[in-house]
């Protein structure tokens, strides 16, 4: 056997402490970067949370009841009518034959739609009385009264008439109370004096 000289064995017993001092609180040996020194490895791990990325959907979700999706749908508005006054020639007034008739009814949108030239007022029964069977309906914001206003003229022929128009949607629906001009010609009332 050979002897082996102390500082020698000194420094043999110098390195393998160094090795056993080297090792992790594991037990595992260090690892080795690819320069060549060491580093301990993490021993606790990093707990990072997912990311929350929005989700945007595309093209038409699967329903199974098609019907069920239009039912909940809600109208963009509702349409209505409420009559509330005859401003001129109230029902049943009594007329001479010919004669020019300007007639006002007070109204209110009591709907939640406003009304804007796509509404339309149309002669719904009874005859013209010269004029037009359709008219712009006055412009009206929901919740606000307006004056609908006709210029009539009575027939020559003796007799009751009563001329009814309702209001229209865009989409040609009839809505709201009908309003109507009512009245009696009686050619006496042509030969009376002014």
């Amino acid at each position: 056997m050979q002897k082996i000289n102390g500082w020698a064995l000194g420094g043999v017993l110098l390195i393998v402490a160094s090795l056993v001092g080297c090792r992790n609180r594991t037990g595992y040996p260090l690892e080795s970067s690819t320069e060549g020194d060491y580093y301990l490895p993490p021993t606790s791990f990093i707990t990072v949370s997912p990311a929350i990325i929005p989700i945007q959907a595309t093209g038409t979700p699967a329903i199974s009841d098609p019907q069920r999706l239009e039912a909940s749908a809600t109208p963009a508005c509702l349409d209505n009518l409420l009559f509330l006054a005859d401003l001129t020639i109230p029902d049943g007034s009594q007329v001479p034959p010919g004669a020019t008739l300007d007639k006002q009814w007070q109204v209110e949108n009591n709907g939640t739609c406003n009304w804007d030239a796509r509404y339309r007022l149309r002669l719904i029964a009874g005859p013209g009385l010269g004029t037009a069977s359709e008219y712009a309906l006055f412009p009206a914001r929901a919740g606000n009264q307006a004056t609908i206003r006709i210029h009539f003229t009575a027939p020559f022929e003796a007799g009751a008439y009563r001329s009814a128009w309702q209001a229209h949607s865009p989409e040609n629906q009839p809505f709201g109370d009908p309003i109507f001009i009512e009245i009696t010609v009686d050619p006496i009332l042509a030969t009376s004096p002014p």
